[in-house]
């Protein structure tokens, strides 16, 4: 006979070996990797991860309603932005939700620090074992077979059942980073057939590439027009390594605005961004955006905002950090402007709504964000195979505007060349699968789905927010690049265009003693208009003609160009 004693401590002993179940919630999940990327090896025990915790906000709801009463023409309290004290009072997280959470990193023996203003994010570095076990996780290699481009990630992710409502993602975690970011992208050498310093329609658009003077002309601004209030300024932001050069800059200049010749761009940098001046090193994408925003929006400070790659997560943990950078000035600029932009089921709709809860915040400030819609017409930010219509991300964001693009069509009427606006075969558009259609489109909306009809039914999803908003010029643009005039063509031109004018509409209202106009959707789908109704083209992809342009809003153009002396009056100027 066993005494009792011995196997009283042995079945103690055996309890203790045998781990303890621990009551986790999945947080986050995915059926597959992002299209492209194929699992290669579990990740390495010991490789550092670096982590964010995005912790619960406190009154979401509160700081969406004041987005919109600032935004909303017509509403009381209609250009009262918020204070930067008063948005992170907004968003911090409660300190119940701030000790649960970091309680239980420290009985794990894990520091975290934060890492925006109003304490909403906390950063953690960890190595993959440590990560697998913190939330049930199996973190690994995944490969991006065209591009070669190797991260690390998990298909899941699970949190103590204790946290759920104090924690509400991990990132990065199930979202892939873009191995094909979008940007613009050269066309044909520039066909300089006119002079540039000549303003008419016919000589500055119809015999030539586009350039300021035909875009002055095509879209109604007045050619001697100069910003004079400093308290107005303009951001561009440049990822993946695109650097904007002062000397492209000032040839740029003086071939199509030499009247602004001298004028330069200041820098910011974060996430160890640089800005080499090697002409070698200048970039497609950051001299469009830089020689576009200042020779437009003359007299505007413009700020080339570069982002390094110490963020965790290439663009994307970029789009994040610019954000919460420019949230954490007491002056961030009244404009920005960002031609990236992702497919939006590459990103978790966790983090998707984060970031645009993050782009709420800016824009209840009082600053404007724009993007570029991207370059695959309905296939997504690229040109892609696919089955059901690719939205994109930002553009499925409702607190942020997406410009898509426009060509130029030349006919000839008599001896009379004729230029004419046309949807961009490459304009993405169409209609998140994450987020719901805002009241402040809706009926514009509806009017074109009721026009649709049942073409493409089941390719798309025609309760969410829709997109581009508005569009501008994009394609045969002239930029100088390592000394080279090229053509270009994207998206990526157009929203550069269209920030610009913002800017410019900006700096009349400050000179006015008025607000900047901050969040401008809600404005201008009250005033459609003001702009340049494009009724022609599409955007093809997935197999299919895409959606047509049509009058009225449309997702290939939105609302259409604009005619900046019909928003200069909606603005009340």
């Amino acid at each position: 006979m066993v005494p009792t004693l011995f196997v009283l401590s042995t079945l103690l002993a055996l309890a203790a070996a045998t781990p303890v179940a621990r009551d986790m919630l999945v947080r986050e999940s995915r059926l597959r990797p992002a299209t492209g990327f194929v699992w290669t090896a579990s990740a390495p025990a010991n490789t550092t991860l670096n982590l964010r915790l995005a912790l619960a906000q406190s009154n979401t709801a509160t700081l969406v309603d004041a987005l919109y009463n600032v935004s909303t023409p017509g509403h009381p309290s209609y250009g009262q932005h918020l204070s930067k004290e008063e948005v992170e009072q907004l968003v911090a997280p409660s300190p119940q939700t701030v000790n649960a959470v970091t309680a239980w990193l420290q009985q794990a023996g894990v520091t975290a620090t934060n890492a925006t203003p109003a304490g909403d994010w906390l950063s953690i570095s960890v190595p993959v074992s440590q990560a697998n076990d913190l939330f049930d996780a199996d973190f690994a290699v995944y490969t991006h077979a065209e591009s070669g481009q190797q991260t690390i990630r998990t298909m899941r992710y699970s949190v103590p059942l204790s946290l759920e409502s104090h924690l509400d993602l991990v990132y990065p975690t199930t979202s892939f980073p873009s191995p094909t970011l979008k940007k613009a992208q050269f066309t044909s050498p520039f066909a300089l057939k006119h002079d540039a310093g000549n303003n008419s329609f016919t000589a500055g658009c119809v015999q030539g590439g586009i350039t300021p003077a035909c875009i002055y002309d095509l879209y109604n601004i007045p050619a001697n027009i100069r910003a004079t209030q400093k308290s107005n300024s303009l951001g561009v932001s440049g990822f993946i390594e695109q650097f904007a050069n002062q000397g492209d800059l000032q040839t740029f200049l003086g071939a199509f605005r030499p009247d602004l010749q001298g004028d330069q761009f200041a820098l910011q940098t974060l996430d160890g961004g640089q800005n080499p001046q090697q002409a070698s090193k200048a970039g497609i994408e950051a001299s469009l955006d830089i020689q576009y925003t200042v020779g437009i929006a003359a007299g505007v400070p413009v700020t080339f905002i570069s982002v390094g790659e110490q963020n965790q997560d290439g663009a994307l943990g970029g789009f994040l950090d610019i954000i919460n950078f420019l949230l954490s000035e007491q002056n961030p600029p009244q404009v920005l402007t960002t031609s990236y932009g992702e497919d939006e089921p590459d990103i978790s709709p966790a983090l998707a709504n984060n970031l645009c809860n993050a782009f709420a915040q800016l824009g209840a400030r009082g600053t404007s964000i724009l993007f570029s819609s991207g370059d695959g017409g309905v296939a997504g930010s690229s040109s892609q195979s696919c089955s059901k219509f690719v939205p994109t991300f930002p553009s499925g964001c409702p607190f942020m505007t997406s410009v898509g693009a426009t060509a130029l069509n030349v006919t000839q009427q008599g001896n009379q060349l004729i230029g004419t606006e046309s949807a961009a075969d490459f304009s993405s558009g169409g209609f998140s699968n994450v987020f719901a259609a805002p009241s402040y489109q809706a009926s514009a909306v509806q009017t074109y789905l009721s026009g649709l009809g049942g073409a493409n039914k089941g390719r798309f999803n025609a309760a969410g927010r829709a997109f581009p908003d508005v569009s501008a010029i994009g394609h045969d643009l002239g930029i100088v690049v390592d000394g080279q005039l090229q053509g270009v063509d994207g998206t990526s031109c157009s929203a550069p265009v269209f920030a610009s004018m913002v800017a410019l509409l900006n700096d009349a209202l400050a000179g006015a003693g008025k607000a900047p106009l901050g969040f401008l959707n809600p404005f201008l789908y009250a005033n459609p208009g003001a702009f340049f109704d494009i009724t022609t083209g599409d955007n093809p992809g997935c197999g299919t003609k895409g959606f047509p342009a049509s009058e009225g809003w449309d997702p290939v153009t939105g609302l259409g160009t604009p005619n900046f002396t019909a928003l200069k009056a909606a603005a009340g100027l």
